[in-house]
């Protein structure tokens, strides 16, 4: 009886370590097209050389490869993945690296939906893959789309799956939080709605330190320059590394809140309209502001009180999205290491 007892804690034991070890990192068959496509991209980004397996997202639970963000392309846009070869290395760098965080939040975000217990049917995944139809135009036009671009249905059911499970429990763990009282609408409603801004980005995505120090001195003496009275628009011009605003002097024009990424819109609706702002960092990089004009809303309240609670009930659910992805990361021990 004492023996079987502890052959039961033993085999108890061994169960709770198999359930908490961590994944081993997927590594690439050779002869495969993920693999090929690692090769090719060595010619441009050596680190990504399929031999050395290299780890881009590290967690207790997982980590994630260059080589499965580079499966992921491949899975997911087919033969367009190949057009990874025409980036340069600093770009590649940046779209492998992202890839991989996106990778790893969704095996969290997946991971916390499995042990919500939520999960989808069979009804459920059909009806969002006759809506896929439907956008295409029929089911047949659909596959051939499918055939054409190299991608399968195989993954576009999984990634279906995937994405109605995610959205299940995200939808549950927002339920309570998203609701937007009649007084936030009518603060929105005696806020700014556009803005009017020239701007300078100098660009940081996929810099080390030491180059992003020297970015933002280079910033800094943009800035003084333009709190001189230097013509901000020549400026733009100048300096600028946004091509979609260069050519313009910076000019993005009424664009509303929400449309820009939130370090650059706060600056936006917060400095004082004729001014310049302080440096502003962004995913982008560092950013200063010149703020030309804001304009209010014109319309009765009652005439567009539906889009502005659709607007922040959106602002809500990004904030609780981005606050839950926080904690599970930290749980997780998740570390985007970046490739070297």
């Amino acid at each position: 009886m004492k023996k079987a007892l502890v052959l039961l804690i033993a085999a108890a034991l061994t169960a709770a370590g198999c359930s908490t070890r961590k994944e081993a990192p997927m590594k690439m068959a050779a002869g495969t097209p993920a693999y090929q496509l690692a090769k090719d991209l060595t010619a441009t980004l050596p680190a990504v050389d399929p031999e050395k397996n290299l780890v881009v997202v590290t967690s207790r639970k997982f980590d994630v490869t260059a080589g499965e963000a580079l499966r992921m392309f491949l899975e997911s846009m087919g033969s367009q993945a190949q057009g990874l070869k025409s980036l340069d290395a600093q770009r590649m760098k940046a779209v492998i690296e992202r890839a991989a965080v996106q990778i790893g939040e969704r095996k969290l975000l997946l991971e916390a939906a499995t042990e919500a217990k939520k999960s989808v049917t069979p009804e459920e995944i059909k009806k969002a893959l006759e809506a896929q139809y439907a956008r295409a135009g029929s089911e047949a036009q659909f596959a051939e789309m499918l055939k054409t671009n190299g991608v399968s249905l195989d993954y576009v059911k999984k990634s279906i799956t995937d994405d109605l499970t995610i959205g299940k429990y995200l939808d549950a763990a927002m339920a309570d939080s998203v609701k937007v009282p009649e007084a936030e609408i009518e603060k929105a409603y005696a806020e700014d709605k556009t803005a009017t801004v020239r701007h300078i980005l100098l660009l940081t995505q996929g810099k080390s330190a030491a180059e992003k120090a020297e970015i933002r001195k280079k910033m800094e003496d943009i800035l003084a320059r333009a709190k001189k009275g230097e013509d901000f628009a020549a400026l733009a011009k100048q300096y600028s590394e946004d091509p979609g605003s260069k050519d313009n002097g910076g000019l993005y024009e009424d664009f509303g809140r929400g449309k820009m990424v939130k370090p650059f819109e706060d600056a936006a609706f917060s400095v004082a309209v004729g001014q310049v702002s302080g440096i502003v960092e962004t995913t982008y990089g560092y950013h200063i502001l010149k703020i030309e004009t804001r304009k209010k809303e014109t319309q009765p309240l009652d005439q567009v009180k539906a889009q502005i609670e659709a607007q922040l009930k959106q602002q809500k659910q990004n904030t609780v999205f981005n606050g839950l992805l926080t904690r599970l990361k930290a749980k997780a021990g998740f570390q985007a290491v970046g490739i070297k």
